[in-house]
């Protein structure tokens, strides 16, 4: 009784409604008529201004050169009273309704086309109702002063194909051929993707395209425009897609790059929320095309296992300019970007923050601990056993240096905890990586889950000296007219002493450095051999994952790869991700000798023994250290593990 109650009340409230709407239909035909021609068209432009993708002009079709098929399936699929109704097909909103309130559960919309083009003509898409408001109100706008064939032309020209936007881009991109070609097996799979293009792209889950591909064939059936016949005909043709050969003009990872760049825009205040408003947008970003392919080349040719994802990040640290990114070995596959949206267990990057911070608080490169099997003893009888790569210990007392070009946890959890396990997380927000840190001795192994871009805000204000910058993708937009919409101002802030940072940065020189050759082995000196320049490197490595950052003045490159699923990596796949790494780096600085930082006036360089941190002696290994002026090694030894914390060791 209560249901025929709520139905008689929305049956009234929908008559209400569609007198209402003639009243305003005729009032909207009084209004000025909207300028379309172009909205909802973006153009973005590379670092030499040149455009590489948006939906260009000449890519527009007018609706009498798309083929029949792809204009019949997406009316039969989409909106199938299209050409009978004035924007809104209120006998099928009733309907949905009507099993909506049945079901007690959102199963069917009721959007028209033209409603869905009124969505497409803004930036973003947020639910509030004022925006719901003005698209209704635009809805009956475009109906009152446009055609129907007008308006389905602007929505198969603009609407998005698994990041192709556009019907004559997405027949070129998908089959290599004009919008006027596609054959009905053709039209019928593209006519599926905009409904959900991260799920009904063929070339992300062929399965459920192809279960789209008969839903739409059944409705075109449904609606007379194909007999079952051709239905099943369409169905079973095997297509091939252009999109996934190779060529060196279609790069698989840059569109990621894209999709960072639109990120982006959708959070700058400035940029109008609708693209009636500027007709369009001019979009300048940093994107380096031969750093992107620089970037891809590097990975396919070092990544062995097909089946491992990428994420990549090359940036300027002295500008914050990001030159190119991935998100994933293939976006035609995947299209979740995992530099950008992934937060994954950083191992042992996260320890130049932790040495930072231990050279401010008055540790040297000398400072030594004694690296052995140790289990930490805390209150309430808790205990934490960290583990050196290889359970390898050298049982003695070793630098600073030497704890980081092997990388061990040991040494990095007695400094850690000797420091206060604040220190770290205070030193992570302080260089701009944000998070919710726990202050646990397994923070200084990377044990906490990072975003990529956040790792690369830290490791940039290494690079550049101390002042931390902000990674940027969009330089400048403009409307269609160049008037200035939005210009980026790089403003960088001084978190670190440069003194200081540049001995951290002559240490993490040491994890490739020959001298480091010792009772182990410096964890990139595999990669040494093709270094032509001088490096400052920091690799991790966890159950599930491998990480690299790397840098001097000129670049910086952090890199990730694993799999979606925590499946377990392989030593190989860690040796694979330093070799992309310094192929990108010798290939992008190729011809460039100024590379390395100018020494301060007030550091001073030392012959050190490499792993006692002592003065070298004449004959043994040696390697140049730094030291601010005063603090540098005398024939005294000083070690700090008689003040760590209970310590019981095995």
């Amino acid at each position: 009784m209560k249901k025929h109650r709520i139905l008689l009340f929305l049956s009234i409230l929908f008559l209400i409604g569609v007198l209402s709407y003639i009243g305003i239909y005729v009032y909207a035909r009084i209004t000025p008529k909207l300028a379309i021609d172009g909205a909802n068209g973006y153009y973005l432009y590379d670092s030499k201004n040149e455009l590489y993708t948006g939906t260009a002009s000449e890519d527009w079709i007018s609706l009498n050169k798309i083929s029949p098929n792809l204009v019949k399936a997406t009316i039969s699929v989409e909106d199938k009273n299209f050409y009978k109704h004035q924007g809104f097909d209120f006998l099928r909103i009733l309907k949905a309704m009507f099993i909506n309130l049945k079901s007690g559960d959102r199963l069917q919309g009721a959007s028209t086309i033209t409603q869905q083009y009124t969505k497409n003509l803004f930036l973003d898409f947020d639910k509030t109702w004022a925006r719901k408001l003005k698209e209704a109100w635009l809805t009956i706008r475009l109906e009152a002063h446009y055609s129907k064939d007008e308006i389905l032309e602007g929505y198969l020209n603009t609407i998005n194909y698994g990041g192709i936007f556009g019907i004559e881009n997405a027949a070129k991109y998908y089959f290599g051929k004009s919008s006027n070609d596609l054959t009905l097996a053709e039209a019928t799979i593209l006519a599926g993707i905009p409904k959900n293009p991260s799920l009904y792209s063929p070339l992300i889950n062929l399965k459920k395209a192809k279960q789209r591909q008969k839903l739409i064939l059944n409705s075109m059936v449904e609606n007379k425009y194909i007999s079952k016949k051709e239905a099943n005909a369409a169905y079973n043709t095997n297509l091939v897609y252009k999109a996934e050969e190779e060529t060196d003009d279609n790069l698989k990872m840059m569109r990621y790059y894209q999709d960072a760049v639109m990120d982006e825009l959708e959070s700058i205040d400035s940029i109008p929320a609708s693209f009636l408003d500027t007709g369009g947008l001019k979009i300048y970003t940093n994107l380096d095309v031969n750093a992107e392919k620089i970037l891809e080349t590097s990975a396919n040719n070092n990544i062995t296992n097909p089946n491992i994802q990428l994420a990549g990040i090359v940036m300027d640290p002295k500008t914050g300019k990001v030159l190119a990114l991935t998100g994933g070995r293939d976006y035609n596959k995947s299209q979740y970007n995992r530099a950008t949206k992934a937060s994954r267990q950083i191992g042992s990057t996260i320890k130049p923050f932790l040495y930072y911070s231990a050279l401010e608080n008055g540790f040297t490169a000398s400072t030594t601990f004694t690296s052995e099997r140790t289990t930490f003893t805390f209150g309430e009888n808790k205990t934490y056993s960290p583990k050196n790569y290889n359970d390898r210990y050298p049982g003695k007392p070793i630098s600073m240096a030497a704890a980081i070009a092997y990388s061990d946890n040991v040494y990095a959890v007695k400094t850690h905890l000797f420091l206060g396990e604040n220190n770290l997380v205070n030193m992570l927000k302080r260089v701009g990586i944000n998070g919710d840190f726990s202050a646990l001795p397994s923070l200084a192994l990377g044990a906490e889950e990072i975003n990529m871009m956040e790792m690369i805000k830290g490791y940039a204000t290494l690079a550049n000296e101390g002042n931390k910058i902000k990674p940027y993708f969009i330089t400048k937009v403009t409307d269609m007219k160049d008037n200035v919409l939005y210009e980026y101002k790089p403003n960088p802030e001084n978190v670190l002493n440069k003194n200081t940072v540049y001995i951290l940065n002559e240490l993490l020189t040491t994890t490739s450095a020959k001298e480091f050759v010792d009772y182990s082995t410096p964890t990139c000196y595999n990669i040494s051999p093709k270094m032509t320049r001088k490096y400052a490197i920091k690799s991790g490595t966890t159950d599930t994952d491998n990480l690299i950052f790397g840098y001097n003045k000129e670049l910086l490159v952090g890199l990730w790869t694993g799999y979606d699923d925590n499946k377990a990596v392989s030593n190989t796949d860690s040796s694979n991700i330093k070799n992309v790494w310094i192929d990108i780096m010798e290939k992008m600085l190729e011809g460039n000798n100024d590379t390395w930082y100018k020494t301060p006036n007030n550091v001073v360089g030392v012959a050190i023994d490499p792993i006692s941190g002592e003065v070298a002696q004449n004959g043994g290994k040696a390697k140049v250290l730094y030291y601010i002026k005063g603090t540098e090694p005398t024939s005294n030894k000083y070690t700090l593990d008689d003040v760590i914390p209970t310590v019981k060791t095995e």
